[in-house]
């Protein structure tokens, strides 16, 4: 693990910081960089400047960790308005929607779970009506049983539900071979959350070879993998599995984060293969940059120069 991981994935949860970083000068050009807005339509105009590149786009409403129901529903309402917007533009089937099910009610004490499922049937009900797919995204590990709980639950109705696993998890394997059925639409990332040891690949090429393994079993599964990676070598890997398993392209595809390796996401779609870009947008930008720049160390280049350059 990179030493700064960990400080930067611990300061994405301190809103004190979050409230200093966000009068610096240049920080509105830096969060930019990876957040295309924080309107319906600003994502809406994302998603459409991407197609016109024949991408497809994972449009996810930034927030986390919601422990107010109010705002729980003020999230779910962003959902359903942005499903609207999309069908609007006939923007809808080359979409999907990601959602955190913290965001939407799950960490609310008592009645959590109840309400997250309610709230994610009330989205997938508005995707499937406007001709588009939610993916239950993935979160902290203490929270990998309840979401998955949720998961299967929700494809009792909504069988084309995606769903997200972290291959830094020493778990995910498991859940790989137990999710790899026909129709299980899965995102494979290696995670962006700190994880202890006990329930965690620390270093970073244990994590690289976690996420060979777990590639292999989705692949040879009769699933659809979704290979949410930036890493040249994993996205090589994973056309050469694809291949030689006989895989037509469209079974499978590659997802990359907006703003992270434009010119490889152009390369792969020139190439014939489904790109889907994960577009975030909203106002709670703040958690998810700091984990970018953890993922991405060299980000912390850009972020640096932002916080001295003048307005």
């Amino acid at each position: 693990m990179p030493l700064l991981r960990q400080p930067l994935l611990l300061l994405s949860r301190l809103g004190a910081v979050r409230a200093a970083v966000s009068t610096l000068p240049g920080t509105s050009g830096l969060v930019a960089r990876y957040v295309p807005g924080e309107t319906t339509q600003d994502a809406a105009d994302a998603a459409a400047a991407l197609m016109e590149d024949q991408m497809v786009v994972s449009l996810d409403f930034l927030g986390e960790d919601t422990t107010d129901e109010e705002q729980a529903d003020a999230t779910v309402r962003a959902y359903l308005d942005l499903l609207a917007e999309l069908s609007r533009r006939n923007l809808a089937t080359r979409s999907e929607v990601s959602v955190k099910l913290t965001a939407i009610g799950l960490a609310l004490p008592g009645d959590g779970r109840e309400i997250a499922l309610d709230n994610a049937r009330r989205i997938a009900l508005a995707a499937r009506n406007a001709g588009s797919l939610v993916t239950i995204d993935m979160e902290d590990h203490t929270w990998t049983d309840a979401t998955l709980d949720v998961v299967t639950e929700l494809r009792k109705d909504h069988p084309d539900l995606g769903m997200v696993l972290q291959a830094q998890l020493k778990r995910t394997e498991d859940d790989c071979r137990a999710f790899a059925h026909e129709g299980s639409r899965v995102r494979l990332c290696k995670g962006a959350y700190v994880g202890h040891e006990s329930v965690a690949h620390v270093d970073r090429h244990a994590v690289d070879l976690a996420y060979v393994r777990c590639l292999r079993i989705l692949m040879q599964g009769a699933g659809h993998p979704m290979v949410a990676t930036h890493d040249p070598r994993m996205i090589a890997i994973g056309q050469a599995m694809a291949a030689g398993l006989g895989r037509d392209r469209g079974s499978y595809e590659f997802q990359m984060l907006y703003g992270i390796r434009p010119e490889e996401q152009r390369r792969l779609v020139a190439r014939g293969e489904t790109m889907r870009v994960y577009v975030p947008y909203g106002g709670e930008w703040y958690g998810y940059l700091m984990r970018r720049l953890a993922e991405r160390p060299q980000n912390l280049a850009l972020f640096a120069k932002s916080l001295t350059s003048k307005k």
